[in-house]
Parts: C-alpha cells; structure tokens; sequence
C-alpha cells in the first residue's frame, strides 16, 4: 500500500496538508467495547480534524460484514482484543500490509504480524489469584494449575473465550501438544465449577468462596483497584492475592488488543495515521490510564492502579504463532470435555 504521510514524534501527529484534504474521516470496525476508549477516538480527532465513524460489535460478526462486503467495505480499520481474530482477519485476507517506520520501531517485533497485517496496541498478563486465607502455597507457573493438589480449587472460563483459547495455544507452543493436552486434563480435574462467565466473575468466585483459585487479566483486577466495581470492593478483596506465573521461566502470558488496517480501506492514510496514534506516547499512556491496560511501547508510564500489581516479566512468544495455535487448543478442549 502507498505509505502514510504522517509523521509520529512522541504524542503528536502531524498530517499532511494532503492527507487532510482528502481524508476527512475514519470507518472503524471495532470489538473494543470500553467506554474509556471515547477518548482516545476524540483526541484523534483533535490532532488531525479526521472523524471517526464507528461500527461495533464482537470480532466474529465484524469479521463476516468485512467478508459480505467483499471490495465494497467502508471498513478502514479493524480493531479488537486478541491476536486470534486478527490472525483470522489476516488470513482470510480482509488486512492488507502497512510500512510504517513508527509502527516498525515503536511496536516489539513479538506484538505484530510478521507481514504486517496487524500491530499490537495494548496489553494484558493472564495471571493467577487466588484467596490467601485458603491457599498456603499457591501455584507459581500455568503448568502447576494442573497439579492434582489443587482438585476443585480452580475457576476458569469456558473453553470457547478466546482468552482460555490463547493461554492453551500459548503452552502448546511453549511446551508442546501432549503437555499442553494433559495440562487441559488436569484443568478441567481441578476445576470447581463448571466453566462460567467473564473474568471479573471469575474474581468474584474467590469472594464468594466458590473458587480458592482462579485466573483473569490483570486489567479487570486494577480496575477495581481504580473505581468502584461490584462484589469487588476494597473489603471484598482483602484476601486475594496474586501470582505472575512462570516468572524466571517463560513469563507471563499476555493478551493482546490489536488492529490492522482493512485491505479494501477507501481512507488507506487515514487508517495507517489513526494505528500511528495508537502506537504515540499519548494513546499509548491514555490505554493504561483509561483502561488498566499495559502499553506495548517501551518507556511509556502505566497507571497506578496498574503499577500496584507489581513488576513481573511477560512471555515473549511470538503471538502470531500462537494465534495459529487456536483451532488446535480448541480440539484439545473439547477432546478432553472441557466445556
């Protein structure tokens, strides 16, 4: 595709004169669903006067309209919240490559497509909690979660949530099919309900004593650190403690939310400057701040609701791959009647 005439220096963009002439707005298909986000769309617009229209829904739906409208999409950009969607976008041939030196230098190589179909914006590590007054000795890695020791302690989501569906292809990737199929065995021996519900339900079964263990994104925790969240106040988590696995191993798995340019995009510039914006030091701190998400650039400041998890060091397996992984841990799941 033409290369973008946007430059990116710290937290300011600049557009060409012709940039803006020509592109007065932005057709974005987004399965991001945060409110927060409001921002980061209406600081866009200030720097740059590109309005940004917006078609949301979840990834898969978003995925087939791109499909439907074939070479007539509106689509310029597609976002979402994990590597598999964009891997799927990707190979089904609905993003087209960007050359961008910003996204080239700003973005790890880890975090992006190695065609450049899609860059990595936003980042969350998949972590362990559990209730200290119930659990001495907690498991330190993804791997010990399987441990018979810990039969029907752990809560965990269902194996269709493509968080459940990252974290398996990550371990096959890191450890191989028959460890990752028999730590899906032992997962689904320990489990103490049945698979249910979103990530902070998750955290709400260590209150309520249904779980003694459990695992979600970090960004569902800190933002109850930073706002009032239900059935997770400050009393509500005075017993849950955390554990960043596989530390001095492989490191933490990290989720990933994402977004590519659409390979029909009728505002090609436009898009390439809004996944520019993404990577700058403004957006980058505003995901973190906004939305207790880690930035993917390197030196940016996270929030303080962030920042009192502590340090811990992330996985550095190439996402890509592991989005290759997915239908593979999804056979895994059902062979071993994980629901």
């Amino acid at each position: 595709m033409t290369r973008t005439l946007t430059v990116l220096l710290g937290t300011t963009i600049f557009v060409s004169t012709a940039l803006a002439a020509q592109a007065q707005e932005l057709n974005l298909y987004s399965s991001r669903h945060y409110e927060t986000d409001e921002r980061l769309y209406s600081d866009f617009t200030d720097l740059t006067g590109i309005t940004i229209n917006r078609i949301e829904g979840n990834a898969d739906e978003l995925i087939a309209r791109m499909e439907a409208e074939g070479a007539n999409s509106p689509a310029d950009v597609f976002l979402t919240v994990d590597t598999s969607r964009l891997q799927r976008a990707a190979d089904l041939g609905l993003l087209q490559a960007v050359e961008s030196e910003a996204l080239a230098e700003r973005i790890p190589e880890n975090l992006r497509d190695d065609d450049n179909l899609w860059f990595g914006f936003s980042q969350r590590a998949r972590i362990i909690f559990y209730d200290s007054a119930d659990v001495a000795e907690p498991p330190q890695t993804y791997m010990d979660l399987a441990d018979p020791a810990y039969e029907g302690m752990v809560c965990h989501r269902s194996s269709g949530n493509v968080y459940s569906q990252t974290l398996l292809s990550a371990i096959i990737e890191n450890h191989g099919e028959e460890a990752a199929r028999e730590w899906a065995a032992g997962m689904v021996n320990n489990f103490a309900r049945d698979p249910q519900g979103g990530d902070t339900d998750q955290l709400r079964g260590l209150v309520s004593g249904e779980c003694d263990i459990s695992i979600s994104n970090t960004y569902y925790f800190a933002r109850a650190i930073r706002r009032d969240v239900d059935g997770l106040n400050e009393a509500d988590r005075a017993n849950i403690d955390w554990v960043f696995p596989d530390q001095g191993g492989n490191g933490a798995h990290v989720n990933l939310s994402g977004g590519g340019v659409a390979a029909n995009a009728p505002n090609a510039e436009a898009a390439v400057a809004f996944l520019e914006y993404l990577a700058s030091d403004q957006a980058q701190q505003y995901f973190s701040a906004g939305n207790d998400e880690y930035p993917v650039v390197e030196g940016v400041p996270v929030a303080e609701s962030v920042m009192a998890l502590g340090e811990w060091e992330a996985d550095d397996v190439d996402l890509a791959v592991v989005a290759n992984n997915v239908p593979l841990a999804q056979q895994i799941f059902n062979d071993v009647g994980w629901e």
